[in-house]
């Protein structure tokens, strides 16, 4: 899927907390439906079959609950998306990224191959449909999440290319694929954050450390013989030179976007662009990003993966870096700055297809029952909200589980998806509505969890089948007390920007009866 991500370490976010986030958009002239649910342990399937390669996946007999966010609507696959396990790990998947013909001919992907005559059906490989519901319920570390989807690549395939970050704690691990079985991982740095725009992103690689003690990074095991054998090393030659790096170190730091990435023309148009204002914006004095001397621009193919924020990063960023359409550039497609003809020039970030977005924040100062906090919003994210849920809990509130086919104000799916076309078709009466909607739900999802984290944290540092039980009452009520306040807010707003809409139709006319 088209989707945007960022990865905060735990030494750069406000709080300490590991944070993972990520846009899930529909492909162009679609859009699909998304609920909240919790899949307990006898819910989840012994033989997982895909929908899309039909693959079948024999999986352990001892799954965890988790929580994630699938299609609401049957018939297309489980695509569980976003979700935190009982053992407090999450992982978000996929955002599809590319790659280039030599890879692609060196290692094919693994695509379903119907039967045809004579000819037998061909199972496909793994892919975004699969990877949350085979993984997840079965690691109790970001660490463990690695392998365990490389194990399952490397047997299995992918017919697509994607990255995948897992979390815990104390980690954040970003594995991309390489191919149709290859693929590498590295550890997020603790004091920086990570963008990846739809791109092969890491742009540097430490491979003796991945094929050796796997401190910061991993791989497949064969890695180094498949770029030697295919020719894969096309690195920059000025950084060689400049740096006076020997052949054994250009052969052990790889830059993986020259090696495995694409650089093609519509990179700059759909994809760089993207990570150009993220971090812009949450590092506007560390280079020069505008104008004719600028450092980086919005196709520049040097942007960097990662970068420390020169502000220790807030949930609150998370959601503007993810809800951005350039503003305060001329290529906002609502703005009035600047050369006109560049409105809209670029994808936006906050993107009309956004089916939702998911940050996942573990917070080490909570009880470890209550660390995990995942916050929602559904629809483009110019024009939402974002709701914080307990995670560690047997349920969730109907207004985000009871997603439908039929268009509906009794879920947040729906009436974030009305909001948002009202609010853009009347943007310039409407944009002050959304703000303060914003505002006042987030300082309400704040004072909900502040409230719940001192009545979870009291009293339960001996943990009892009574505490437990507490615990979890507690929390389900916290969630149902944040879907009622976000329930009654969304249909507020949703008035409100459908006054201001109805105000535009063609056929107004000032004059009253009277």
């Amino acid at each position: 899927m088209p989707c945007t991500t960022i990865l905060v370490g735990k030494n750069a976010s406000y709080d300490g907390s590991t944070i993972i986030a990520r846009n899930d958009d529909s492909g162009a002239g679609s859009y699909t439906p998304k609920k909240y649910v919790v899949v307990k342990p006898e819910e989840q399937p012994r033989i997982y079959k895909s929908e899309i390669s039909h693959v079948e996946i024999e999986l352990p007999d001892d799954p965890m609950r988790y929580t994630c966010v699938p299609n609401a609507l049957a018939g297309e696959g489980i695509w569980a998306a976003s979700g935190v396990n009982s053992a407090n790990v999450a992982m978000t998947a996929t955002e599809t990224i590319t790659s280039n013909p030599r890879v692609l001919g060196a290692d094919p992907l693994v695509c379903y191959e119907p039967a045809e005559g004579d000819k037998l059906e061909k199972a496909g490989g793994i892919g975004e449909e699969d990877i949350v519901s085979i993984t997840l319920p079965y690691i109790k570390s970001a660490r463990e999440g690695v392998k365990r989807l490389g194990s399952l690549l490397e047997r299995y395939g992918t017919y697509e290319m994607n990255g995948i970050a897992f979390q815990d704690v104390d980690e954040i691990w970003w594995l991309e694929t390489i191919g149709g079985h290859h693929w590498i991982a590295r550890k997020v740095p603790d004091d920086v954050y990570v963008v990846m725009p739809n791109q092969f992103g890491m742009d540097e690689f430490d491979l003796t450390d991945a094929l050796g003690a796997q401190n910061e990074f991993m791989c497949s095991a064969d890695l180094s013989e498949f770029i030697e054998k295919y020719h894969l090393n096309v690195d920059n030659m000025e950084r060689v030179m400049l740096q006076n790096i020997t052949e054994t170190e250009r052969n052990n730091i790889i830059c993986p976007r020259d090696i495995f990435g694409s650089h093609d023309d519509a990179d700059h148009v759909y994809n760089t662009p993207r990570a150009w204002f993220m971090e812009r914006t949450l590092n506007p004095n560390s280079a020069v990003w505008d104008g004719p001397d600028a450092d980086f621009t919005p196709v520049s193919d040097d942007i960097p993966w990662c970068m420390i924020p020169e502000k220790k990063i807030t949930m609150e960023d998370v959601k503007y870096v993810l809800s951005s359409h350039y503003q305060g550039t001329p290529y906002d497609p609502y703005g009035n700055y600047g050369d006109k003809s560049l409105r809209g020039a670029y994808r936006s970030i906050g993107v009309n297809r956004t089916d939702f977005m998911s940050a996942i924040q573990i917070r080490p100062y909570a009880d470890e029952d209550s660390s995990a906090i995942q916050w929602l919003a559904f629809a483009s994210n110019a024009f939402n909200v974002m709701v914080p849920f307990y995670t560690n809990v047997d349920e969730v509130p109907e207004y985000l589980a009871n997603t439908s086919a039929e268009v509906s104000t009794n879920n947040f799916y729906w009436t974030s998806r009305m909001i948002a076309a009202m609010a853009d078709a009347s943007y310039a009466k409407s944009v002050f509505h959304i703000e303060r909607y914003d505002e006042k739900v987030m300082s309400k999802a704040h004072e909900i969890i502040y409230r719940y984290d001192d009545l979870l944290g009291a009293d339960m540092d001996v943990q009892t089948d009574a505490v437990s039980k507490l615990g979890q009452k507690l929390r389900q009520q916290a969630n149902r007390e944040t879907a009622d306040m976000i329930r009654q807010a969304a249909s507020d707003t949703l008035g409100k920007v459908l006054y201001e809409l109805s105000n535009q139709m063609k056929n107004s006319y000032s004059r009253s009866d009277a």
